[in-house]
């Protein structure tokens, strides 16, 4: 155990952001307009969801599918007892989103040198140091300021990415004030061993740091981390709806864990959410109605474990 000597037990209560208007949107070929977003993001909200990464405020050139963001912002602005975060890649995309009215800024970096630079055409010192700038804009404004470290447990460049290169990032935005810093596992390379180092690390380095975890289930164990990271005690978990996402700058990279699996399996373990499973798949297949196609996610096709079929609809076996 770390000197902070924190006690690892599993939480009654697990705090869900929804990524899918953000995360789940930006890699998709399929362009949706404001009113489709928002079709999408209301059933989500009527789910019980009251928390979203709603956009990045990024070049539209660089993310098309984002486009949108002041109108999607300045749409749901008001809405009572949801939170809208938004990630920002430097001082500007902060100005930006604070002008849209958003309630908290995301500011990324990636752990690989090489994802970032893919990513945002930066070091990853130059874009800590824009972070600086970035805090700056938000001086004074109630606006909270979060962190967002892609590539935490590994990259696809790179390979494997020292717990201590993620470590020495978090430490930069606690000292910067950030309380919560999501650990994005970007092309599915998290396995469990991998999220107890980090979280154990980020315990002794960081200690003021709340982690929250967003993995994608590239290699099928996206949720096999959830339950890690349960184990360890961590109460924030992103996830998307129907399993939609993926980052365009990283080959192979696949949806996050969907939204609706994620619900599941937390009520399956009496481990409460505020979100109603059935409003998550009404919501899910809203997502594959917009796309177009046949979405990741399993539960908003099987149903819950005790949703039961008609056995005289199903044929008896003969001889």
């Amino acid at each position: 155990m770390p000197a902070t000597h924190h006690v690892e037990r599993q939480p009654s209560r697990v705090h869900v952001t929804e990524v899918g208007p953000r995360d789940g949107l930006q890699n998709e070929s399929v362009i949706l307009s404001t009113a489709e977003k928002l079709e999408l993001i209301h059933a989500l909200v009527a789910a019980g969801v009251n928390a979203f990464e709603i956009t990045s405020f990024v070049s539209p050139k660089a993310v098309p599918a984002l486009a949108d963001a002041v109108d999607l912002v300045t749409a749901l602005r008001g809405l009572d007892g949801v939170h809208l975060s938004a990630l920002v890649p430097n001082h500007r995309g902060a100005e930006r989103a604070l002008e849209a009215g958003i309630d908290a800024v995301v500011m990324f970096v990636s752990a690989s040198e090489t994802h970032n630079a893919k990513n945002v055409n930066r070091s990853v010192e130059d874009s800590l140091a824009g972070f600086e700038d970035a805090a700056r804009v938000l001086e004074g404004s109630g606006v909270e300021l979060r962190g967002a470290v892609a590539t935490s447990f590994g990259c696809p460049f790179e390979g494997d990415i020292e717990v201590a290169s993620v470590g020495r990032i978090a430490r930069h935005f606690s000292e910067l004030g950030v309380r919560h810093l999501s650990l994005g596992d970007t092309t599915g390379m998290a396995t469990p061993p991998l999220v107890s180092e980090r979280i154990r690390h980020l315990r002794e380095v960081a200690p003021p740091i709340v982690p929250t975890l967003h993995f994608h289930n590239t290699r099928g164990i996206g949720l096999a981390n959830v339950m890690q990271g349960l184990a360890l005690g961590v109460d924030r978990y992103e996830s998307s709806i129907g399993g939609l996402g993926g980052c365009p700058f990283a080959p192979g990279a696949s949806g996050n864990i969907a939204s609706e699996d994620l619900v599941y399996l937390l009520d399956e373990m009496s481990i409460d959410t505020g979100i109603d499973l059935a409003g998550m798949i009404g919501a899910a297949q809203i997502a594959t109605r917009l796309m177009g196609r046949d979405l990741p996610g399993q539960v908003s096709k099987a149903g819950p474990r005790l949703a039961l079929s008609d056995c005289s609809a199903v044929p008896t076996a003969r001889g």
